[in-house]
């Protein structure tokens, strides 16, 4: 935990908090924290700053902070992925949380196992642990918007077109013929098949829509690992 974020429901008074549960845990054995050491603080969806621990108890502690610091930019790449077997999905999930992608859209495709829906990982309590963890990792207090879409065509022909108006598209494809893109400054948005890629039918579907093919090179990476290479080239930060 590089950082320690700050829910609506810690604050005790203006620029005071009450922390339990996991991150005290964390706060006591991992930051191995005692009266007045500071630490980084985030407020959830705020600005960043740092507290001063005023008292620790055997279940909690409480601190006094000032947050007064703008968030780290967000990255201009939104992220479309076909969902990916659950373990891979939290994975994907740090990867493009902890690069700054602020919104997210987990698809259906044809190599995309049914049975992945209904996993827990998906659960909404899950996701928001899974995103609060990341958030922490980055020192990043405001949370990204991730969306599911389990029916491929009419997210691809109802709902992107919208999303491209302003925006530049890439496909990451192995078979594709452009280089991918690196630091990119505008407005983006880039697409990841499943493992195996999309179908050719999805393929054109995407390049229909406007999507540019953009690839690495031949090899077939897993989800997580396309993901973290691709961001990772494209994002102006990294």
């Amino acid at each position: 935990m590089n950082c320690l974020l700050l829910n609506p429901e810690d604050l005790t008074a203006p620029g005071r908090a009450r922390i339990t549960g996991r991150r005290f845990q964390q706060l006591k054995t991992v930051i191995r924290a005692e009266v007045g050491k500071r630490c980084k603080v985030g407020l959830r969806d705020g600005c960043l700053g740092f507290g001063t621990i005023c008292s620790m108890g055997p279940d909690s502690a409480e601190l006094e902070f000032v947050c007064d610091v703008p968030p780290p930019p967000p990255s201009p790449i939104s992220l479309i992925i076909a969902l990916p077997r659950p373990k891979s999905f939290t994975k994907v999930l740090h990867a493009a949380v902890e690069q700054g992608v602020k919104r997210i859209w987990f698809i259906s495709s044809f190599k995309v196992e049914k049975s992945y829906w209904n996993a827990p990982r998906l659960m909404q309590d899950a996701v928001e642990e899974e995103v609060t963890l990341a958030l922490e990792q980055c020192c990043d207090p405001v949370s990204p918007r991730i969306e599911f879409r389990r029916a491929f065509k009419p997210f691809l022909e109802d709902e992107v077109p919208g999303l491209l108006v302003g925006t530049d598209a890439f496909l990451g494809d192995p078979a594709g013929t452009e280089p991918v893109p690196s630091k990119v400054s505008r407005p983006t948005i880039l697409a990841i098949g499943p493992e195996g890629g999309f179908t050719d039918y999805e393929n054109g579907k995407f390049r229909e829509a406007g999507f540019r093919s953009v690839s690495l090179g031949a090899r077939v990476l897993r989800s997580e690992f396309a993901a973290a290479a691709l961001l990772g080239r494209m994002n102006p930060d990294c």
